[in-house]
């Protein structure tokens, strides 16, 4: 049996501006469809003082709580121990680090977005996130 802390697991690392909206639900989903097969961090370039409640209600939705998580400022440190960056409409903002795989998943913001429009978003970051997990854990 694997130790869930050990290297050997794979480190995400979502990042988008504010670290509100589409980071948050990213790393919500996949904290809780791959459990400890894989590490999650989020971050943002110029993070916001709190989640956007739209997007804590979408995930509810869905029966996945983040209203415990806090937007984060995107660190050298968390950028260095992720093995996957997933960028989310930062642009020049998101650092870059020779070795590490990075994918942009563009996606529309749902910052002042309602329920309405917040759910398709949430739905393709699902989508995402489920291709991602069986590609990392080659299931």
């Amino acid at each position: 049996m694997t130790d869930p802390s050990s290297t050997d697991r794979p480190t995400v690392l979502f990042v988008c501006v504010h670290n509100a909206g589409r980071s948050q639900m990213a790393a919500g989903y996949l904290q809780h469809l791959a459990g400890d097969r894989i590490r999650v961090l989020s971050a943002g370039s110029q993070p916001a003082h709190q989640i956007n409640p739209v997007a804590v209600q979408a995930m509810a939705e869905d029966g996945i709580d983040i209203t415990t998580e806090t937007p984060k400022l995107l660190t050298d440190a968390a950028a260095r121990e992720a093995d996957v960056v997933v960028t989310m409409g930062c642009g020049d903002a998101c650092p870059f680090y020779p070795g590490k795989r990075y994918e942009d998943w563009e996606l529309d913001d749902p910052a002042g977005q309602d329920l309405e429009h917040v759910r398709p978003i949430r739905d393709e970051i699902r989508n995402r996130i489920e291709d991602l997990i069986a590609e990392l854990t080659h299931t």
